[in-house]
């Protein structure tokens, strides 16, 4: 018998000289602190001047080397998996359940999704019509996006041949319309093909025109939609519609099943966000198609390979038959009509490969919340083979189960099959008899009582569900795979403009802080449970995003408070001691601009994300920061706020816009603006005041009085604040509002007068 061909192969990646690198500003970060506290021992020993200045910046250097400490951690040990799909045995791969959630109509419009779900159901994969279901939550409950479903469905009788038959590359619609077909044939065929080619893109217009001058009133009249009379956005029942049943196909060819799902919402009941949703799609799809892998995608995240299911499965089946390696999958999120040089900061390239795929060397890359393959069993809660070996034996009696997962014996059984472990098991079902089931387990009071949210599905607590559930699973002693193809997995749109961008940011980090204050944290998995060392290190370099914020900000306010109170905190240029920040903030910014660069990225890419740091850190963190402390003591709750998408029905396949310059940043009268404000405001006050006073020397110096480092990064906070700054004296969508203005004036003004009076 011939040996299995190999599906996937697991490559270290060198990285010698980043390694040194690393040492070299480590050791730099060592001689600034050691530096700093022989300085503060010998003034403290030999004055009676207060020491706090240089107290408060030592403290700051020192939450700086651990911070990249933990940075190190991560990148230490990269690795890359590689998938050969064209190996796999095609008449034993699992069902998929496929999973694609939106939340808001407005932020989110009905034909994002419809392209999204388009691609998925147009993937290739061996009897996909039976062994792929597509389940769309609307957490809307919008009859327009029910509507635009429901003629997505009709108009993938169409599309979905096309695509297999021509061998289309990108299978969403809008994407590939977008340009000249590149398929290319000769005589008779080539003339059917552009005949094809120019139908189909006609009738995906008219299903662009129909979704978009589609309104309730109408679709209200269709006794079709006789479900959404009277429903409320956050107070209706539960509503499923099998929107396509593939098993009722007259021709044979069909595609995947799709299943509209919009869960029960009620005033009396907390829904927990996406984790609620998504735990709804998994009972939902439990009970109907019960596949043993499950994807999840964001509406906006489209497929953009369509041999995507087939790569995962080399990862999900191609350990030898050691589930351990791959309890999920997750593809790293890129982005479609990406503005150049990522002016906003929020395209994380760097971060998904460097820091990606470095933590895919220790237990594996985090779970990212969308492009993700589940096996449905760890959602469970089931534990690793070997954990299973030396805990229990034998299956968990029907009682167990009805405590785990809820009353319905339906959904019991379904999940009896997948904790047996049989990964081919794909029971027939007709999906139209089980509608009456599936609203069961979608209604808002089923979870009571079990362990959905907690050892069971995606887990509550924080607004970053995906990094909380994907280490909880590490926790359990499982790993994951990193599934980086060319072409990428999934393609999605990135926020653009200041408040999008600025709101996404803090949104991750308030649910972060939220898991690091938690029972949840990893250092406690780290301790109690299986979450190796290493992976919760690398859990802690973006659990601890905000607590980043306080120790940012009082390092940035270090340069202007010395130049406005005639200190210092940084030796004198004449000191042998000023090699050392030189020295360190030269290399870490060569460090950085070095990895844009190996990502094949551009100066000017590296340039928009330091600034963005450094904005995000005094705006979003900052304000998620203050946002958790107050929930923390019970005056506050979090909110979950939906960054808008734009709509995908352009002809370019970028995003709508109708700015002259869409990479520059825009702003409103949010909260979020007015810290980076005052910040800017602070430091050019703080400059002409430095510059005054070096000039005409118009007051006794205090500790030898600012020196060149105080200017300079007084200067360098101005130059990476500068869309603030030109905000300032902008006007419209460009400028600063006046609210914001007057507030982060007042801080100012605050600031100076308290540390200046004297």
């Amino acid at each position: 018998m011939a040996s299995a061909k190999k599906l996937q192969e697991r490559v270290a990646l060198p990285r010698t000289a980043w390694m040194l690198a690393d040492f070299v500003i480590l050791f730099l970060l060592l001689a600034l602190l050691a530096r700093r506290a022989a300085s503060l021992w010998e003034e403290h020993a030999s004055t009676s001047t207060s020491t706090w200045l240089p107290a408060l910046a030592l403290v700051c250097e020192a939450w700086f080397t651990f911070v990249w400490l933990l940075n190190m951690n991560c990148k230490w040990s990269p690795v890359r998996f590689d998938t050969y799909p064209e190996n796999l045995p095609d008449e034993e791969l699992p069902a998929v359940d496929m999973f694609v959630t939106t939340a808001d109509p407005a932020l989110e419009p009905p034909v994002i999704t419809v392209n999204t779900v388009l691609s998925l159901l147009a993937v290739d994969y061996p009897d996909a019509g039976g062994k792929l279901a597509c389940y769309v939550s609307d957490d809307g409950c919008s009859p327009v996006t029910c509507y635009a479903l429901r003629e997505a469905a009709e108009f993938a009788a169409l599309w979905v041949p096309f695509c297999k038959r021509h061998g289309v590359g990108v299978r969403a619609p809008f994407m590939y319309f977008s340009s000249a077909p590149t398929e290319v044939a000769t005589g008779a065929a080539g003339h059917e093909f552009s005949e094809n080619w120019a139908f189909i893109k006609s009738e995906y217009e008219k299903l662009v025109t129909r979704i978009e001058k589609a309104d309730e009133g109408s679709i209200l009249r269709d006794g079709e939609f006789a479900e959404f009379i009277d429903a409320e956005r956050r107070n209706h029942p539960t509503i499923v519609k099998v929107l396509w049943d593939n098993s009722k196909s007259k021709t044979g060819e069909g595609f995947p099943h799709l299943v509209y799902v919009s869960r029960e919402k009620s005033p009396e009941h907390y829904h927990n966000f996406k984790a609620g949703a998504m735990n709804v799609l998994t009972r939902v799809s439990g009970v109907m198609s019960n596949a043993p892998i499950m994807l999840n995608v964001d509406c906006d995240m489209f497929a953009n390979n369509p041999q995507v299911v087939l790569h995962a499965m080399c990862l999900l089946l191609g350990f030898g038959g050691d589930e351990t390696q791959s309890g999920f999958v997750q593809a790293p999120q890129k982005f479609y009509g990406a503005l150049k040089d990522d002016p906003f900061g929020n395209q994380l390239e760097v971060l998904y490969k460097k820091v990606g795929g470095g933590v895919a060397g220790i237990q594996g890359i985090f779970y990212g919340g969308t492009g993700c393959f589940h096996r449905r069993k760890v959602i469970y809660g089931v534990p690793p083979p070997d954990v299973v070996k030396h805990e229990r034996a034998g299956s968990p009696s029907f009682k167990e189960l009805q405590i785990k997962f809820g009353s319905s014996k339906e959904l019991i059984e379904s999940s009896r099959d997948i904790i047996s472990g049989d990964v081919l098991a794909r029971p027939a079902v007709d999906m139209s008899s089980r509608v009456e089931v599936a609203k069961l387990v979608g209604a808002c009071s089923y979870e009571a009582g079990t362990c959905w949210g907690q050892e069971i599905g995606w887990v509550y607590g924080s607004m970053t569900e995906d990094i909380l559930t994907g280490q909880r699973i590490h926790a359990t002693g499982w790993k994951s795979a990193l599934l980086d193809t060319t072409p990428p997995a999934f393609l999605g749109c990135a926020p653009t403009g200041g408040p999008a961008s600025l709101t996404q940011f803090k949104r991750w980090a308030t649910g972060l802080l939220e898991i690091l204050i938690s029972g949840n944290s990893p250092i406690l998995g780290a301790i109690f449970r299986r979450l190796q060392l290493r992976q919760c290190l690398a859990y802690l370099i973006i659990d601890v995003w905000l607590v980043r914020a306080p120790f940012e900000l009082c390092y940035a306010l270090l340069g202007p408070f010395c130049l406005l109170t005639n200190q210092s905190f940084l030796p004198k240029v004449s000191d042998e001691g000023f090699r050392i920040p030189l020295a360190l903030f030269l290399a870490y910014n060569m460090y950085n601009l070095m990895e844009y660069k190996d990502c094949g990225l551009s100066a000017r890419a590296w340039w928009n994300n330091h600034r963005m740091q450094r904005i995000t850190s005094a705006s979003a963190w900052l304000l998620a920061f203050l946002t958790v402390l107050l929930k923390t003591v019970g005056l506050s709750e979090t909110v979950f706020e939906v960054t808008r998408k734009e709509s995908s029905s352009t002809s370019d396949g970028g995003a709508t816009t109708d700015e002259a310059d869409p990479g520059l940043f825009t702003f409103d009268s949010s909260p979020v603006f007015i810290p980076v404000t005052a910040l800017s405001i602070l430091n050019i006050v703080a400059i002409v005041v430095g510059a005054w006073r070096a000039l005409f020397g118009t007051a006794t110096a205090v500790r030898g009085g600012p020196g060149m480092g105080e200017f300079v990064c007084c200067v360098w906070m101005v130059l990476c604040l500068w869309p603030f700054v030109r905000g300032l004296v902008s006007r419209g969508r460009y400028g600063i509002p006046w609210s914001v203005k007057v507030k982060a004036g007042l801080i100012v003004s605050v600031f100076v007068h308290l540390w200046t009076r004297n």
